[in-house]
Formats: C-alpha cells, sequence, structure tokens
C-alpha cells in the first residue's frame, strides 16, 4: 500500500517549530526520556532517543511504558505540519508490539502517517535499535479545534 502524499497540506514553518521547540525543552515526558526530532517531512517524522538508565527494569530492559511514551510523542506530533493552525491532535487508541527487549543503546523511531481527514488520523511508528525492528505500533488520534 503506497503512503499518501502529504505535500500540499506540509507547513514547513509550523515543522521547524515542532522540531526546535521539541529539541529545546527542559520538561516534560519527551525532555525526561530524551527524544531528538530529527527529520519531519510530509507526513514523516524521524525522532531518536538514547535509553536513559532510569527506564531500565530491574530485569534489565527498558520498561514498555517508556517505548508507549516514546511512540505516542512521536505519533501525535507528526501531524502539526499538516493540520489547520489552532488544532490540536489527541491519541484515542494505539496499538504496540513489542518486538525484542531493549537494554539500552539508541532507537530511531519513524512515524508515518497512513490516514488523515477532517477529524481523525492515523498513524503508523516503527522503532528500530540499530538495523532490528524493536516495536511496532499503529494508532488513531482525533483531530479538534483548541476554540
Amino acid at each position: 500500500m503506497a503512503t499518501p502524499s502529504f505535500e500540499e497540506r506540509f507547513d514547513a514553518h509550523v515543522a521547524d517549530a515542532m522540531v526546535r521547540t521539541n529539541n529545546e525543552a527542559t520538561a516534560g515526558l519527551p525532555h525526561y526520556l530524551g527524544v531528538v526530532f530529527d527529520e519531519m517531512r510530509p507526513g514523516v517524522l524521524e525522532a531518536t532517543m538514547h535509553v536513559p538508565p532510569a527506564v531500565i527494569t530491574q530485569f534489565g530492559s527498558m520498561h514498555g511504558g517508556a517505548m508507549a511514551g516514546f511512540v505516542d510523542h512521536v505519533m501525535g506530533c507528526v501531524l502539526y505540519p499538516l493540520m489547520k493552525k489552532g488544532q490540536w491532535a489527541a491519541t484515542t487508541e494505539f496499538k504496540l508490539n513489542y518486538l525484542a527487549a531493549i537494554r539500552g543503546g539508541d532507537l530511531k523511531a519513524t512515524a508515518t502517517v497512513l490516514s488523515l481527514t477532517k477529524r481523525t488520523a492515523v498513524v503508523r511508528v516503527d522503532v528500530k535499535t540499530g538495523d532490528r525492528l524493536a516495536c511496532v505500533a499503529q494508532g488513531t488520534l482525533l483531530i479538534t479545534d483548541l476554540a
């Protein structure tokens, strides 16, 4: 299945602002996890995260909730350069498949918008550690006006 094209809806200024504000954040879960936005392009967000020792469980692997936080963050943020100004995206549901235990190191997430209507979006996120697929996720987000 081909990924839809979102070039005509993509606002590069919003994308640049999203990258800048995410990467300069000094608080919140993305800051705590160390999420860095590497690139935003129409319908795609690539982000990285170095797994902090604080999210490694007593069993030696990354806590699934930390992975879910990483996924949920990139899943929502990929939409902002495509939405109208004054809109907000809220995750209504998502499913994660954990495919490999993460014991540390770096993660790379690629969020891809599969579908976008006036009120909903479906986004897929693939998370890799090196060349190994560690997690796949898909979610539905509600798009609503702030005012």
